[in-house]
Parts: C-alpha cells; sequence; structure tokens
C-alpha cells in the first residue's frame, strides 16, 4: 500500500498518526499540495491510501479506520459516532479557527470558535472515567480527533483553558508510537505557521457551518453541549404553544378527483422533469426530480396547500427509435414497456404523484401543435435551411443526443450534438470536432435540411422582463439563476424546433409534413397535456397564472430548457399561460466519485435499490441526506451505512424507541402526568426553535438542510433522557417517579412531533412511529399554520399502541458485498478495462456493463443472447462488404466480449483467451 500526504496539510496527520499506532506497513510518499494522486477525481486530493487493488481511499477519517481494521481491531458504534462528530461538527470550526489564525491573525478569537467543541470532549472524558474515548483502548476515533485538535492544543499561544481530562487525554495519545514527532514533521516544525501555504489554498469557510452541535449519537450526544441560549420569553412561549389544543383543529382535507385551484388558498403547480422513457433511472435521477418533489408536495399537504403534483415519461425521440431497434419492438412497445418501469420504480420509492402520464397521447399532439400554430401566426417561428450531421451507415439524421464529439469551445471529448456537459455552452452539432454516431462510432457527414426556428431574439425583451419579476418574487435556486443569466449574457438565437425524425409529434405545417417537433420544445409541453389527461379542466393549473404557482424541478442541465426555451414558447402564443415562479435544481449527484451513466450503466439504478433488501425509506433518507444542493455531492456505500448506524438506528430510532417504550414498561402504556420544571421549559423552546427551522427551510426547498433539524430534535431527546435517567428515577420516591414520568411525556410527544417532521421524507417510518404511539389525526396540524410551535398532542392518560424497533443496522459486511456487486465490477468492466467506450456496443439495456451477479441472471442472458445474435449479424456483414480489417476486428472483438458476458449471465465460466503464440 501507498500513502500519499502533503507537508503542511493538517488532514495528513491523521493517517501518519494512525500508522505510528497500528504498526500497519504502508509506503509514504510525500507530494505537493496540487498534485493529483486519485487519477479519476478532477482535484487534488491527499491524503490518499492507494489499496493493493488499485483503489483509493481519500478520506482522512476512512483511512484510520481501515489501518485499524486492518490491525484486527474493528471501528465500534461508538467509535464510529465519534468519527461522524468529528467530521461533521469539528472539522467545519477547525477550518474556521485555523484560518482566524493562520491567515487572519486572530488567535485570540479561536477560543470562541472551538470552546463548545472542547468542552463536548472534556465533559464525555471527565464522565466516563476512561483513557480514551471508548474505552480502555485507543481507537480510531481517538487518533483522528488528537490529529485534528493537535495544530490547536499544541500551540500555547492560544490560550484555550484549562481542561484537565482533555489535556490527559491529549498527552496520552502524543505519547504513543512517535504521534507527535510525526505531527511535527507535517507541520514542518512550523506549529500553525507551517500550514500557511495550504491554508492560502483554501476556500474562506464560512462561520455559519460552526455552530455547536453535539455528536449524532445516543452516547457522544448525551453529553451536555453548548445549548443556543434560551430565553426567559421564548420559554414562556413554548409552554403556551404546548397546552395549545389541537383536537378541534379540522384534519387535512382528503385529496379529491380532481384537484383544481381554489379561491382564498395557496395553489401550487408541481412539476418534476420528465424523465426519458429509454432508460432505468438512477439514483442520481431520482434525486434531482421526482424524490425532491414528492418531498416538497407532501410538505406543501402537511402545510394545507392546494397542490397538484404532475409527472410522466418523455416518450417521442431518436432514442426511443433506437431502443426499440435494439429490442426488436415498435417505439410504442417501447414507450409502453419503460413507462411500466419507471411507474414501478417510483411507487417502490413511494413517490406520491397526483398523476404520472406520459408524451404519446392525443392531447399532447393537440396542445403542441396549437402552441405552434399560435407562434407561427403571431410571427414567432422562422424557416431556414440548416446543415445536418448524416449518419450514412444507419441511413438518417442523427439527433443532437446521438452524436458526439470535441466541444469547439473547451475541447472536451465527449460534448454532445447540443450542450457540452463540461462547460454547458450550446452547441450546433456541425461545429463538433471528430463527430461520431454514438450508434455505430461511423464518422457521419454534413447534410442540408429546411427546418422552422423559434425566434428566440424577437422574444428576448419579454424573457427578461418576466424573468426579472420571477426571480425577485420566486424561490430559483443559485444554479437556476446563473444558468439562465449565461444563456442571456451573449444574446438568444433563434432555437431549432424541428427534426428528421418519424417517432414525435408531427409538425402540422404542409411545408414540413415529413418531421416532428424537436424533444425541447415538445418535452416541456408534456406537463401541460399530462395535466389534461389527468382532467380536462387542466386550464384551470396551465392558463391561471394570477391563482396558480408553479414549482419544477430538475437537474441544472435541464434549466434552460425550463427557464428560455419552453418559457419563449408560452410567451410567444400569447394565450395566459402559468410560467414558472419557482425553479428548483440540483446539481449533480455521483457514484462513489464517479459519474453514473446510462449508457455505461455505471451506478446503482432505481430498479436494483429494491433488490438490497435495503427499505425504501432508508434510500430516500440517505438521498436526501446527501442531496447535492449548491455542489455536487456522491453516494457512498460506506457512508450511506455510517448515516444509517448513527443517525437512524443510533439518533433517531433510539430515541423514539426509548420514549415510547418508558411508557410501555413504566406506566402501562399510557402517556404519565407531565409538571414542567425549568428544564423542561427550556427543552419545550428549544424544540420548537428546531422546528421553526424546518419550516423557514422547507418553505424555501431546502430539503437537505431541513432535514438535519429533524435530527437535531433527536439528539436533544437523547441528551433529555440520559441526563434525567427516567429508568433509575421511577425506582425511587413519589417526587423520582413523577419526574420519570414528566421526562417520558415529554419525550413522547417530541417523538410523535417527529413522526410529522418525517413524513415528507419517510413515510413509511413516519406512520409506523404514528401507529406505534396511536397517534390521533390531529397531530399532523403541527405543521400546518407554519409557526413552530410544539404542542402536547399525546396528553395525560393517552394509550400508546405496541412499540418495535424502526431501523436495522447495516453490517461491514453486507455493505461491502453491496459495494461489490454494484461498484466495483461495473467498473471494472471487460469492455471498459480495455479503454472501449461501452457505446459501441449497443446492447439492450441501461446497464449494459454491470457485471452479472455470480450464479447467473436469466433475464440478462436473454437481452445478451439478443445483442451477440445481432452484433453476429454485423460481423458477417462487414465481412461480405469486405470492409476494413482494422474494423472488423474491432467488431470481433466486442462480439466475442458479449459472448463472454453471455457466458457469465448463464452461470458459466467463461474460458480465458487463448494466448498469441501458444497452441492448445
Amino acid at each position: 500500500m501507498k500513502l500519499s500526504v502533503s507537508e503542511g496539510n493538517p488532514h495528513c496527520i491523521k493517517p501518519l498518526a494512525a500508522l505510528q499506532v497500528t504498526g500497519v506497513q504502508v509506503s509514504v510518499h510525500y507530494v505537493n499540495h496540487d498534485e493529483r494522486v486519485v487519477p479519476f477525481l478532477n482535484r487534488p486530493v491527499v491524503p490518499a491510501l492507494l489499496l493493493p487493488s488499485g483503489q483509493h481511499l481519500f478520506s482522512p477519517n476512512v483511512i484510520c479506520r481501515y489501518l485499524f481494521e486492518v490491525k484486527g481491531q474493528e471501528s465500534s458504534d461508538l467509535c464510529n459516532q465519534w468519527l461522524e462528530w468529528e467530521a461533521t461538527s469539528l472539522q467545519p470550526a477547525l477550518q474556521l479557527a485555523l484560518h482566524m489564525a493562520v491567515l487572519q491573525g486572530k488567535g485570540s478569537e479561536v477560543s470562541k470558535v472551538l470552546q463548545g467543541h472542547l468542552n463536548v470532549l472534556e465533559q464525555s472524558l471527565s464522565k466516563d472515567n476512561m483513557p480514551f474515548l471508548t474505552g480502555e483502548s485507543v481507537s480510531a476515533a481517538d487518533v483522528v480527533l488528537w490529529a485534528s485538535l493537535y495544530p490547536v492544543l499544541s500551540e500555547t499561544s492560544l490560550a484555550l483553558g484549562e481542561r484537565g481530562s482533555l489535556k490527559t487525554w491529549f498527552d496520552l495519545v502524543a505519547a504513543m508510537h512517535g504521534c507527535q514527532s510525526t505531527a511535527q514533521k507535517v507541520l514542518q516544525g512550523k506549529g500553525l505557521q507551517g500550514m500557511k501555504s495550504y491554508m492560502q489554498r483554501q476556500p474562506v469557510p464560512q462561520s455559519s457551518q460552526c455552530r455547536d452541535a453535539p455528536p449524532c449519537n445516543s452516547n457522544p450526544a448525551e453529553i451536555e453541549d453548548n445549548d443556543r441560549v434560551v430565553t426567559e420569553e421564548e420559554m414562556e412561549a413554548a409552554v403556551l404553544a404546548w397546552s395549545r389544543d389541537l383536537n378541534n383543529s379540522c384534519d387535512s382535507a382528503s385529496r379529491q378527483y380532481p384537484i383544481l385551484p381554489q379561491e382564498g388558498k395557496r395553489n401550487i403547480l408541481l412539476t418534476s422533469a420528465l424523465p426519458y422513457v429509454n432508460n432505468v433511472p438512477h439514483l442520481g435521477n431520482i434525486i434531482g426530480c421526482v424524490l425532491s418533489a414528492d418531498v416538497f408536495s407532501r410538505y406543501g399537504r402537511l402545510r394545507g396547500w392546494n397542490l397538484l403534483y404532475v409527472c410522466g415519461t418523455d416518450e417521442y425521440g431518436t432514442a426511443t427509435e433506437n431502443k426499440a431497434r435494439e429490442e426488436g419492438l415498435t417505439p410504442q412497445q417501447i414507450c409502453d414497456k419503460y413507462h411500466a418501469v419507471h411507474a414501478a420504480i417510483y411507487k417502490w420509492f413511494q413517490i406520491d404523484f397526483d398523476y404520472f402520464g406520459r408524451t404519446t397521447t392525443e392531447k399532447q399532439t393537440e396542445i403542441a401543435q396549437n402552441i405552434f400554430w399560435r407562434l407561427h401566426e403571431r410571427g414567432f417561428l422562422l424557416e431556414d435551411t440548416v446543415e445536418q450531421l448524416r449518419c450514412e451507415n444507419c441511413q438518417r439524421f442523427l439527433a443532437d443526443r446521438f452524436v458526439e464529439g470535441t466541444c469547439p469551445h473547451c475541447s472536451y471529448p465527449e460534448a454532445r450534438g447540443d450542450q457540452c456537459d463540461k462547460c454547458g455552452r450550446l452547441i450546433n452539432a456541425v461545429e463538433l470536432g471528430e463527430p461520431q454516431c454514438k450508434v455505430c462510432k461511423r464518422t457521419p457527414i454534413i447534410r442540408s435540411s429546411k427546418h422552422l426556428f423559434l425566434d428566440l431574439p424577437k422574444l428576448e425583451n419579454e424573457l427578461e422582463q418576466w424573468l426579472d419579476r420571477s426571480f425577485s418574487t420566486g424561490d430559483w435556486t443559485a444554479n437556476a439563476k446563473q444558468i439562465t443569466r449565461s444563456w442571456l449574457r451573449d444574446g438568444l438565437k433563434p432555437r431549432c424546433i424541428t427534426r428528421d425524425l418519424q417517432w414525435g409529434t408531427p409538425v402540422p405545417h404542409p411545408d414540413f409534413k415529413d418531421k416532428v417537433f424537436y424533444v425541447w420544445f415538445d418535452a416541456p409541453i408534456g406537463y401541460l397535456s399530462i395535466t389534461a389527461n389527468y382532467t380536462d379542466q387542466w386550464e384551470q393549473w396551465w392558463k391561471n397564472p394570477q391563482q396558480v404557482e408553479l414549482y419544477n424541478f430538475m437537474a441544472k442541465d435541464n434549466v434552460p430548457f425550463h427557464s428560455v426555451v419552453f418559457p419563449c414558447s408560452l410567451l410567444g402564443a400569447q394565450d395566459n399561460y402559468t410560467l414558472v415562479n419557482h425553479l428548483i435544481a440540483t446539481e449533480y449527484l455521483n457514484y462513489e466519485d464517479t459519474k453514473f451513466s446510462k449508457s455505461r450503466g455505471v451506478g446503482v439504478f432505481g430498479d436494483m435499490a429494491k433488490d438490497t433488501g435495503i427499505p425504501s425509506d432508508v434510500w430516500r433518507f440517505y438521498l436526501l441526506y446527501v442531496r447535492p444542493e449548491g455542489q455536487d455531492s456522491a453516494f457512498s456505500w460506506a457512508d450511506m451505512a455510517l448515516k444509517n448506524n448513527s443517525e437512524l438506528l443510533n439518533n433517531l430510532g433510539n430515541f423514539i424507541n426509548r420514549a415510547a417504550m418508558f411508557v410501555t414498561k413504566f406506566f402501562e402504556g399510557r402517556v404519565p402526568v407531565m409538571e414542567l420544571q425549568r428544564e423542561d421549559k427550556k427543552l419545550l423552546a428549544l424544540v420548537g426553535w428546531e422546528l421553526q427551522q424546518y419550516i423557514q427551510l422547507m418553505d424555501k426547498v431546502k430539503i437537505r438542510d431541513a432535514l438535519k433539524h429533524i435530527l437535531n430534535i433527536s439528539r436533544h431527546g437523547n441528551q433529555y433522557i440520559q441526563v434525567n435517567t427516567p429508568w433509575k428515577k421511577i425506582k425511587e420516591g413519589d417526587a423520582e417517579r413523577q419526574r420519570a414520568g414528566t421526562v417520558t411525556g415529554v419525550s413522547v410527544n417530541m417523538a410523535c412531533l417527529l413522526s410529522v417532521m418525517l413524513l415528507p421524507y419517510m413515510p413509511t417510518v413516519s406512520q409506523t412511529i404514528r401507529d406505534q404511539l396511536n397517534a390521533p389525526p390531529s397531530c399532523i396540524q403541527t405543521i400546518l399554520q407554519g409557526s413552530g410551535a410544539f404542542v402536547c398532542v399525546l396528553s395525560a392518560g393517552h394509550s400508546i399502541g405496541s412499540v418495535s424497533p424502526l431501523f436495522q443496522k447495516l453490517e461491514a459486511d453486507q455493505i461491502e458485498a453491496l459495494k461489490k456487486k454494484f461498484g466495483g465490477q461495473q467498473q471494472t468492466s471487460p469492455q471498459r478495462a480495455a479503454g472501449t467506450p461501452s457505446e459501441a456496443v449497443s446492447l439492450p439495456s441501461a446497464q449494459a456493463e454491470v457485471a452479472p451477479v455470480i450464479g447467473g441472471d436469466p433475464e440478462k442472458a436473454k437481452q445478451l443472447t439478443q445483442a451477440v445474435a445481432e452484433q453476429g449479424e454485423k460481423v458477417r456483414a462487414l465481412k461480405a462488404q469486405k470492409a476494413e480489417k482494422t474494423v472488423i476486428t474491432a467488431e470481433v472483438a466486442k462480439l466475442l466480449d458479449l459472448k463472454k458476458q453471455l457466458l457469465i449471465a448463464e452461470g458459466k465460466k467463461p474460458e480465458p483467451a487463448p494466448q498469441k503464440g501458444k497452441k492448445k
């Protein structure tokens, strides 16, 4: 193994100290800060550990944990929880403290930033009377936290105050196996100034990221932290809210068909980008569109808004035609097949559409052609002859998504025919360098064809005026605004809205009867036609901008078509259409620091999640926890297990289960009488404040950030229970028993509140909690008014139901098996290992490169059998045509590779390829 580190980088102290403590033999190499050690990352990252398998670990905490595991010391739950706390709570505070001390010369203010976190450690070490954080022996948690704190605790000039237990622990670790000398080497013997060069390269940390937070688990979270200061007025208000009666509030009205705008209500029309029908959606697609929209729609109903959520499959275009050819079906049969696949996946993920439709309908043709004619009559369409790429081998013009080449602006080698994913610039396909047909990999030729264009320049002023209003009054994500402005910055150009295809909405103009509408003109109109298939009163939603607010959810690559092209189509139609008020765009979710790819089959796809045995609510929770708000994020199996075991099992589930079990065990299943003391009132105020933050963030569609406040409430609850020890007090005198009752009653009401706050995120878990607590329907009214009032819903005497655990631990071996099944095999498939683009072989599945599961896969074998037959025909045709030898050789290699995959899918072991120069 090889460990790459750099001098001056404080994160490198962690693995180097772990090496000293564990004694694991690793080759250590010092590199520059900006040296790219991990080849598949687009940024330099150290420390990085190269494993014998050829994979890299580049999280310092993960490297340390791995080194301890190599030594034979598995990380306990408590160890993992401390590691999580260090990464999520301590590390942001440290980054701010180091920035202040090293670059701003504000060493005197470091104590204010770190005081709460140092107190957490001091209280834990003194309370448990153990030499180390997790017990009698040193663990990865000790090494990681010691290394994190070394730069500040070893700097006497910072005057961080005396903490006896913390100092004893720090000195104990420092003396182990040369840890201190290792740290001094990283800092080049210069203390804090040894990090200056490294710190200057880092972004300025935000103080808002460093709010004191206790460790996210049931043990370190039990330590008293420096809580938010609660005023007497807040406590008084919290007690008044607690006493409010919700039983007289009317329940949220059940959804009636059809849902239509109502006078005096907040009417929300909510859409998520229409998923393309020809492929199975992956996790990135799901979180970027339908899942995010589902969370907000569920929340909106909790708030009492009148809300309609529509979505459906986008079914026209070349991709459908190509898929149909691959699978030997008609385009309509492909649409029917994959529409059902999508619907089943979203049903499993509990996506609660009001209507999930499709674009291959008569309503789509009717509405799209109507908008076309209105644009034509008002002079917003142009005719022009354009040069297009045509593949002579496939005998057709190539749609934008079926040609790739080098971007003329940034030289990205995999730019599409309409847009470059790297620089985001619009592209005319004929401008691409070295263009290739994605179907057959041949070089297309340029041919002329007459087309219709949407005159965007003519609509530009009206568009900008509308955007100014929508930006100022609506909730547009920052990336949506930025991408839209980048399109407008250089002036809009006419946009072609027709294509030389067969499968699409026909252009009704007699001069263009052999053409169909371009997908990015046609597909967004699908929102209208899907609503029209839901109700014939669809215009009450789509031609009612005075009463209706439109929310669009999508990934950032869809933004310009929803913020420029589609609005211009509706503005030009001049028919009082409802335009988007709130455009919510996510960044990209990667898969283990690799891009998801529909064509390459890299990553976990929607139909695979169910097969893992992990409940859909857990999938929802983790995807929403890492939702790419503001920047790209990554799905990680190890992190998913950590979040499940720490946040769900040890934090949230632990608190809710304990609260309910105390009622069952100590009070015969009935909520006890509660006599509030000052400590309880303070807790009510804290919980109310967290609830207010949750509501404010959800109102602004900050879904990931709002989730953290749910987890904060359960942390408050765990700490509250642990400090008050009701399991001890119940065995003592009357006063103590009363205290146990109050703590239990308040806690079980917190559990009820959490069940409501969880409803948008984890609907099944939410319902399970309410069933276990026998919670009244009125409990969901907690969020209705948006006041953030924590109300006593389960009053004294309320009888709860049977209680059982909510979550199960994800074991390390289970996660490792899943990671291997869904990650490693995909990344090391024969095609990719050979450097051959997977698109060169047209497989009948979006998961073409996914290595088969051991034991065979009959469905995949069936698909591969067809692929082998098609590739065999292709090879025979090339030989008959006496094609170039290099072309034939390449296609034969693909055929052999397909046959090898087929053997594996059939559960057989493929024979090794014979070596050149040797005979059997």
